[in-house]
């Protein structure tokens, strides 16, 4: 797909090629900041609901998508990303639980068709993080794809007392940008990191 204009998400308009995700003093509690350091996304994972949920808004705390997931406890499963203006399901985040290699898909919500894929490198870190006491402390590090499996970003994780993490979009002709940054939240999230 080499027009991602079908991604747009109503009130969020994101331009740079790099962006940092902070989560913040309270877990799963998140801002996206652009190169300027400017926020321009946060998203936070609601509490005590049978189905994990993440509202986004962005900088003047106008809500902008949330994303949800398909079933109950769906630490493998399916999150869709709708926008909050229209109400039309744009991705779905798939995960593809193993504990050797974090697997995340961005589908087109309505054709299924893969848009991107995002995974970790390096199967004894995802062990690592998986298994070994304080592993969750070890920074994630993932490989952002095409559709083709060429890659185009990266998600970096910095080792600090709350996580950090920088995405970089070497090519975005191929891949919409507010999936990846709403995913690089929701993975964290959801991984319990």
């Amino acid at each position: 797909m080499s027009d991602t204009r079908g991604y747009d998400i109503a009130g969020v308009e994101l331009i740079d090629d790099s962006y940092t995700v902070e989560q913040g003093l309270i877990r799963n509690k998140y801002r996206a900041l652009d190169a300027d350091g400017n926020v321009v996304l946060r998203g936070k994972q609601k509490m005590l609901k049978m189905k994990e949920e993440f509202p986004f808004v962005d900088a003047d705390g106008n809500e902008v998508f949330t994303v949800k997931a398909g079933g109950i406890i769906d630490v493998a499963g399916n999150y869709v990303l709708t926008d909050a203006q229209t109400g039309e399901d744009i991705i779905v985040l798939d995960n593809d639980y193993s504990i050797f290699q974090d697997t995340w898909k961005i589908r087109d919500a309505t054709t299924e068709e893969k848009l991107a894929e995002i995974n970790s490198r390096g199967a004894a870190v995802t062990l690592a993080r998986n298994i070994v006491p304080f592993g969750g402390w070890i920074p994630h590090k993932y490989e952002i794809s095409d559709q083709q499996g060429n890659h185009v970003g990266s998600i970096s994780g910095q080792f600090s007392l709350r996580d950090r993490y920088e995405i970089t979009i070497d090519d975005a002709s191929t891949v919409p940008k507010e999936p990846i940054v709403a995913a690089a939240m929701v993975i964290d999230a959801i991984q319990g990191n």
